[in-house]
């Protein structure tokens, strides 16, 4: 089964600038800006609602339903209710440093942040970095 959601040309500002509530356009674009400077790359729209930064190869570690496809190695969606961060714990490194963001919960594969000024955006970056010097190879 592959991965339904794929990149596409939509417009990574005009989605930020769609963010709700209003404080999530702002942190939107905060993202966006830390995203760029650690990753050296631009954002691109995924789906309607995640914007993703460099691709891998993506294989689930399941042996029920192995889905696979393209997938960013770091990335995030301004939700209304948290901001979902895609990538920083996938990593021992970056599992290990989590504890250290601030305040966050967890999903299956997500991180997710109520505001930006309650995590430190320096181990924010280091998670970032981390994320992203993943390789094409699948998890294992």
């Amino acid at each position: 089964m592959a991965i339904k959601t794929q990149p596409t040309d939509a417009s990574v500002p005009e989605f930020l600038d769609s963010a709700s509530p209003a404080r999530r356009v702002d942190e939107g674009h905060q993202i966006d800006e830390i995203m760029r400077a650690e990753t050296g790359v631009e954002g691109v729209m995924w789906g309607p609602s995640i914007v993703g930064y460099g691709t891998y190869r993506y294989v689930s570690p399941s042996k029920t339903s192995r889905t696979q496809g393209d997938w960013p190695k770091v990335g995030f969606s301004p939700r209304k209710s948290a901001i979902s961060f895609y990538g920083l714990k996938d990593l021992p490194d970056g599992a290990a440093l989590l504890p250290e963001l601030g305040s966050y919960t967890e999903g299956a594969g997500c991180v997710y942040v109520k505001r930006l000024d309650q995590i430190d955006l320096t181990v924010l970056r280091r998670l970032i970095r981390i994320a992203f010097s993943r390789g094409d190879d699948p998890l294992p």
